[in-house]
């Protein structure tokens, strides 16, 4: 079983990733995230690059929106600055979130967040085949970012390692899918609960392909 992570929410047009509407209809129609945070003004907020304007999405107004929606799967954070870790820890526990992982963060602030207990991924590319802190990180990020290197072996190591795996899908690094998928459909329908998930921009499709919950 594979879960699905809308990239940036489950947006229709480009414009609307990372908004509110897009996080919205992601977590109505019951996926988890990938989605950005930063600080910006002594605040966590929802952005992919440097934040800029009064309208900033705050992580707390992203984490109150999950839990309305009963919240519906995991969140990826996709860590975009240094010096987070406590702002970001309470947040999630003050809002009783607890299905969640951050990742993509430097290697020394990275270390820190194991230090505190947080869920952590490293990740994997073709760039980075031995991951950083792998023994002490609860799950690995799977990318490709020029070649689609990652077949069914590839994660199994992982899963066989206790570790849990996102995949990341190739329409993130503009690059067709469809023959990806095929390739990771068998080791999807016989991973456990809770080990595997898809990062993607086409999580209605993927759900359909991969008859995920």
């Amino acid at each position: 079983m594979i879960a699905i992570l809308a990239h940036r929410g489950f947006w229709i047009e480009p414009a609307e990733k990372n908004s509110r509407t897009a996080l919205a209809r992601a977590f109505s129609n019951g996926f988890g995230i990938e989605t950005d945070i930063r600080d910006h003004d002594g605040l966590l907020v929802v952005s992919h690059d440097p934040p800029v304007g009064p309208d900033l999405m705050t992580l707390d107004e992203l984490l109150a929106l999950y839990r309305r929606h009963g919240a519906p799967g995991t969140l990826a954070l996709n860590i975009k600055a240094d010096g987070l870790q406590t702002a970001l820890l309470d947040a999630l526990s003050r809002h009783g979130v607890s299905d969640y992982f951050v990742f993509d963060m430097a290697v020394p602030d990275g270390i820190l967040y194991l230090r505190l207990g947080a869920v952590s991924y490293t990740r994997q590319s073709e760039y980075e085949r031995d991951p950083s802190f792998y023994d002490k990180a609860a799950g690995i990020w799977l990318d490709a970012f020029e070649q689609d290197w990652i077949d069914g072996a590839a994660v199994q190591v992982h899963l066989a390692a206790g570790k849990r795996v996102a995949l990341v899908s190739p329409e993130l690094h503009g690059r067709p899918h469809e023959k990806v998928w095929e390739r990771w459909k068998s080791v999807a329908a016989g991973a456990a609960p809770g080990s595997l998930a898809l990062c993607t921009d086409f999580p209605d499709k993927a759900r359909e392909f991969f008859d995920a919950e």
